[in-house]
């Protein structure tokens, strides 16, 4: 069996029950998450044997992380052991107009501490991995960790593994300048590209004409242009690019495109209701990996991808909780909602 490892940081989220604001709440909900942890967890409830890697303290927050990864079938076993932290997230939940807040105290986490001496990605990447999953989150935790992904990525190509990244460009833990820095020499690297409407424009100063991703318009043939710009500039063999229409907090229609160096692939538009967003993007990296591991042609590993993204909307927490099944059913058209009897 193919095997997939990923790359990052595991956190523990904080969340007030339902729509209450941080302001309101005198406990939180705790759960765990993190883009490349929810990737490994999708790819695990697809079936496949996913790994994911990071560092963690020994103490007892940190085993749970450990565990919980577990309950999903996750590879733990190359996660490196210590440090003090576990990072944390604050989430509060929009709704209507009111959007969504993220409030981050991940500094000194295990991971942000790491070196490169915690890794032996010799050793990481067995006979059997065929595919490396990073996300541009992890380099901008310092440039320590930045370090770890080139190792990581210099070590995967080196074996012929294939190597895929989410851009994620977040303006909380980096500046636009660092993380085009950083991100254009790991991308040297990277074989598929996922980015969203803002990251190609955000990391690497290419937009897409004629768009407001405020306004909820998207312009089609300005994405075709990002994507062949990026894979243009970097090589990538594949560029796909979430398509997010934000109608509110609570509703956005949601789709893709995906281009393979010559042809251009849009998927279908869900009109989703959103119970948590968080992870949605990572849901269609995992969608769309699982797919290209099994060989799906393009559209149809758009088409996953995207189908499993929408469902991620409606679940609540960071991880997907679906199956393959239930993904092909929606992407095949069913998306009544009807009750399963």
């Amino acid at each position: 069996m193919a095997k997939v490892v990923t790359f990052g940081e595991i956190m523990l989220r904080l969340a007030p029950d339902g729509y209450l604001r941080f302001t309101q709440v005198d406990h939180f909900q705790a759960t765990y998450g993190g883009g490349e942890a929810n990737v490994a967890v999708s790819l695990a409830n697809y079936g496949l044997d996913a790994a994911f890697v990071t560092k963690l303290p020994k103490h007892d927050i940190g085993q749970a992380a450990v565990n919980d990864l577990r309950r999903y079938g996750v590879d733990t076993t190359k996660i490196t052991r210590g440090g003090d932290r576990v990072g944390i997230y604050f989430l509060e939940k929009g709704a209507s107009q009111r959007p969504s807040k993220v409030i981050y105290d991940r500094a000194h986490s295990a991971i942000c501490e790491a070196t490169t001496a915690d890794f032996n990605w010799d050793e990481i990447f067995t006979e059997d991995t065929t595919w490396f999953h990073f996300t541009g989150i992890t380099p901008a935790l310092g440039d320590n960790v930045a370090e770890i992904c080139l190792e990581a990525c210099k070590a995967a190509k080196a074996k012929g593994i294939t190597i895929s990244c989410d851009l994620n460009y977040r303006k909380k833990l980096w500046t636009k300048e660092k993380a085009g820095k950083v991100m254009g020499e790991l991308c040297k690297y990277v074989d598929v590209c996922i980015a969203n409407e803002e990251d190609a424009s955000d990391v690497f100063g290419i937009k897409a004409a004629n768009t407001d991703v405020t306004s909820g318009k998207l312009n089609h043939d300005g994405y075709k242009d990002v994507a062949k710009q990026l894979a243009d500039r970097f090589g990538f063999t594949k560029v796909a690019i979430t398509l997010r229409e934000s109608i509110s907090a609570n509703d956005n229609n949601w789709a893709a495109m995906l281009y393979d160096g010559s042809d251009y692939y849009f998927s279908k538009k869900y009109a989703v209701r959103i119970v948590d967003r968080v992870g949605g993007g990572d849901s269609f990296g995992g969608g769309l990996i699982y797919a290209c591991v099994n060989n799906y042609e393009p559209q149809a590993a758009l088409e996953y991808a995207v189908a499993a993204s929408a469902l991620k909307h409606a679940v609540e927490g960071d991880y997907n909780r679906v199956s393959v099944d239930e993904v092909t059913a929606l992407a095949g058209g069913d998306g009544s909602g009807r009750v399963q009897r």
